[in-house]
């Protein structure tokens, strides 16, 4: 078993609650199914939303998913750099696995793409 780092990133048109909440499930949901991550592997999932949004905590879509209340949890913002992508959602998952890092599925959806295309661009099994 090893300790490896899941990233994940996804965009919204909106500072809106519900979107935030909705696209941070998707991109949760998919990185889960696609690493077939089960909670008790997780040992923490760390959040970072660009400074545009601040509607809602993103780790309010982790306490959507089925079996996921213990889950450690935090949010935080990312660095201001000028040019960067914005109203952005970002998440690294620190699970317990037997994948080797070249197996991990990182997951990067809508805009979000742009910042790791060389990762987005097939699954890995």
């Amino acid at each position: 078993m090893n300790v490896r780092g899941i990233r994940g990133a996804t965009t919204v048109e909106q500072n809106d609650a519900d979107e935030i909440v909705r696209a941070s499930k998707e991109m949760l949901d998919k990185l889960v199914s696609d690493n077939d991550v089960i909670p008790e592997d997780i040992s923490q999932v760390w959040f970072t939303v660009t400074p545009d949004l601040n509607a809602i905590f993103p780790a309010k879509a982790l306490r959507l998913l089925e079996g996921f209340q213990y889950v450690p949890v935090m949010c935080a913002k990312e660095i201001d750099v000028p040019g960067s992508l914005g109203k952005c959602i970002r998440v690294m998952v620190t699970v317990n696995t037997t994948k080797a890092q070249e197996e991990i599925n990182h997951v990067y959806l809508k805009e979000a793409v742009k910042l790791r295309p060389d990762l987005s661009l097939t699954k890995r099994t």
